[in-house]
């Protein structure tokens, strides 16, 4: 049964099709839906002008509030208002994501299978492409580890940026965590149902959701807290200006953890209350 739902699972996400980013979709939605991230989530996006101008960069972000992933969703309308929404920019996210109707209008924002397929088709066509290392392991994190960058040591990121000769860019968030209270990554359990094996998920967060109560999975999304987000983008970092001709990648990785994390201290420093912010 497990092998099946994973099946159909495969079957309801659109592989490999950059196209789908609909610029004239993203202009018409982007000023109510800035109003709902205004309102809602009081979003405040910091250092955009630290994405290059032109050409393609590997941007790099920390990753929280379940499937319903409110960081991208705010970096990537202020993306498009900042740089317009003809400049191409795309996201990585889980097939599971992808596959969930609430969620499909995602797709038209330029968000797609988290596959080297994918990543590669946009750098070399010159797009900004934002990564979530830490996945499902770092997004179903609990939430008294909201204020932690925890990549599970996955170095892809480092190595896409160097292949690809682009600038890594990290942006760092804060507040996604709080929009519903996350107990556990729940890995065990998705050990012993092979999630793993069925649906690529290492992961079956628990959590106390609206409207759901206990929520298993997040299968089905939630209704998020009102917590504020805030999200600053760091400078551009030129990996082979800065660690020379031949970086080490592990090197490269533990600076960049450590300058996100020295930045999401910083920004859990200037909030006085989980969700008030």
């Amino acid at each position: 049964m497990l092998p099946a739902v994973g099946r159909t699972v495969e079957r309801h996400v659109h592989r490999a099709d950059l196209g789908e980013r609909d610029p004239d979709y993203i202009r018409d939605n982007l000023p109510w839906l800035w109003l709902l991230a205004s309102v809602w989530f009081r979003a405040d996006v910091r250092g955009l002008e630290n994405i290059p101008e032109r050409g393609p960069a590997l941007l790099v972000g920390n990753h929280s509030g379940g499937n319903m992933i409110p960081d991208t969703v705010i970096l990537s309308m202020a993306f498009s208002t900042y740089f317009g929404a003809e400049r191409p920019f795309y996201q990585l996210a889980h097939n599971l994501v992808l596959a969930m109707p609430a969620l499909a209008p995602l797709r038209r924002f330029g968000t797609v299978a988290a596959t080297p397929e994918n990543a590669a088709g946009a750098l070399d066509a010159g797009a900004v492409l934002l990564v979530y290392p830490g996945g499902d392991h770092e997004v179903s994190r609990p939430v008294w580890q909201r204020n932690m960058i925890d990549f599970d040591e996955r170095r892809g990121f480092v190595r896409q940026a160097l292949d690809a000769g682009v600038p890594l860019v990290p942006v760092v968030s804060i507040g996604g965590q709080e929009t519903a209270l996350f107990l556990s990554r729940g890995a065990g359990l998705a050990r012993a149902l092979r999630l793993d094996r069925t649906l690529r998920l290492k992961t079956l967060p628990i959590s106390i959701a609206a409207p759901w109560g206990l929520n298993v999975g997040d299968f089905l999304g939630h209704v998020p807290l009102p917590a504020k987000i805030t999200i600053q983008v760091l400078p551009a970092i030129d990996l082979h200006e800065r660690f020379g001709p031949d970086p080490d990648v592990d090197e490269v990785y533990e600076v960049v953890v450590a300058l996100m994390q020295h930045t999401l201290d910083e920004l859990a420093a200037e909030r006085r209350l989980p969700v008030l912010g």
